[in-house]
């Protein structure tokens, strides 16, 4: 890290520079050594994509002989107040039978946000890291509004079911997988 002190947890990002056309960061499809890494090493645009789905971007626009004429701003990581509005939705790793806290979850844009997708709490899920990387290779989450629930599908199409938790008796395990209390007890 840039600045010497390393974060307790999730409280800042790795730093990466890599150098990738926009088409080719856009292009869904993997194109190999597509991204060039601050290390001289390529990588697909693919691997650029995923890390580029929870980072801090800075776009750099070059003119014709290769030098900066601009330098954009960051402006889709997920601001704190919709972070927390999802770990209160969420309560943890929205990936069906995950019981993963919320503190250890990675904000993940549904509609990735080089494709256009919002920053915005309807286009937020809560995943922990092995399914964040599930859901970047194919595997889908759809928001649920009748039964207020997350559902995640397959690459193939087919829904992930789970039954209640049980252990290796057989006999069921209490569900982990609760919101956060309020943070203001309703007074009556």
């Amino acid at each position: 890290m840039a600045a010497g002190n390393l974060p307790v947890l999730r409280k800042s990002r790795p730093q990466l520079t890599t150098l990738i056309q926009l088409e080719d960061l856009a292009d869904p499809t993997t194109q190999h050594a597509a991204t060039r890494l601050g290390s001289g090493a390529t990588a697909s645009n693919t691997v650029a994509r995923h890390a580029a789905c929870d980072a801090d971007i800075a776009r750099i626009l070059l003119g014709p002989d290769g030098l900066p004429l601009d330098v954009g701003r960051s402006v889709r990581l997920v601001p704190a107040h919709i972070r927390r509005a999802a770990e209160v939705r969420d309560g943890g790793c929205v990936f069906t039978g995950c019981h993963a806290p919320s503190w250890w979850c990675d904000a993940h844009h549904l509609v990735h946000w080089i494709d256009g997708g919002a920053t915005s709490l309807d286009n937020t899920a809560l995943l922990c890291e092995r399914h964040h990387t599930q859901v970047h290779h194919g595997y889908t989450l759809l928001w649920d509004p009748g039964q207020r629930c997350w559902r995640t599908y397959r690459p193939d199409g087919r829904e992930i079911i789970t039954g209640a938790l049980t252990d290796t008796r057989g006999d069921l395990l209490p569900d982990l997988h609760t919101t956060d209390p309020p943070l203001f007890p309703l007074r009556t």
